[in-house]
Parts: structure tokens; C-alpha cells; sequence
């Protein structure tokens, strides 16, 4: 494969699979339902106070 070859595919290819792969991580993000699962992994570490009671 020579270099012109490899910069070829690089600017097509490469770029619809990083666009797909952008679009894919963002719609996964937003994705519906996912609010109380960043939710959850946002508030993880208040779970347990210093005594190791539950708070909730």
C-alpha cells in the first residue's frame, strides 16, 4: 500500500467511520432512559455516609 493509497482511504473511510462512531457515542449518551443511569453513577459515592449507613 503506498502512502497516496493509505491518505485515500484515511480521508474517506477514516472519516464516515469517525463521524458513525461520534454519532453512535452521542446517541448512546442521550439514548432514551439513560437519565437515571448517569444519575445513579453520578451520585454513587453519597450512597454511603461515613458510618456505612445507607442514606437513602
Amino acid at each position: 500500500m503506498t502512502y497516496e493509497t493509505a491518505r485515500h482511504l484515511a480521508d474517506s473511510w477514516g472519516l464516515l467511520f469517525t463521524m458513525l462512531l461520534f454519532v453512535g457515542l452521542v446517541g448512546w449518551t442521550f439514548r432514551k432512559g439513560a437519565g437515571r443511569v448517569h444519575h445513579d453513577a453520578a451520585n454513587m459515592i453519597f450512597k454511603e455516609d461515613d458510618n456505612g449507613q445507607d442514606t437513602h
